[in-house]
């Protein structure tokens, strides 16, 4: 069974930075293709970003490009997500995910196989 772990959330001033981490466990890292969602009191799950199994194709969405990063370390069995120039309406609960199964359509949540159960990541004005 695999076991997906997020940390890094907290709170943090508009304009500042936070990096999210998650660690799985239960079965071999390097096959998953790994996403980043997030979801807003009231909101829907949004996609935010996604790395593929080899690490070498990345994707995110319109509303986070160019302030997210999402990397992976294979060997610690992580992927990581770099969040700066932080805005209010970042606020939300962030969940990462890992696709080991079926075509990898990475902005779609039910492509997931595997959820963390989240972490709060708050940015006051």
């Amino acid at each position: 069974q695999v076991q997906l772990t997020e940390s890094g959330g907290g709170l943090v001033q508009a304009g500042g930075s936070l990096r999210l981490s998650c660690t799985a466990s239960g079965r071999t890292f390097a096959v998953f293709g790994m996403g980043w969602f997030r979801q807003a009191p009231g909101k829907e799950r949004e996609f935010v970003a996604a790395i593929s199994s080899r690490g070498d194709n990345t994707y995110y969405a319109d509303s986070v490009k160019g302030r997210f990063t999402i990397s992976r370390v294979d060997n610690k069995n992580t992927e990581y997500l770099q969040m700066d120039s932080l805005k209010p309406e970042d606020t939300a609960v962030y969940y990462c995910a890992a696709i080991e199964y079926g075509p990898p359509n990475y902005d779609d949540y039910r492509a997931y196989d595997y959820w963390g159960q989240g972490t709060q990541v708050t940015v006051s004005s």
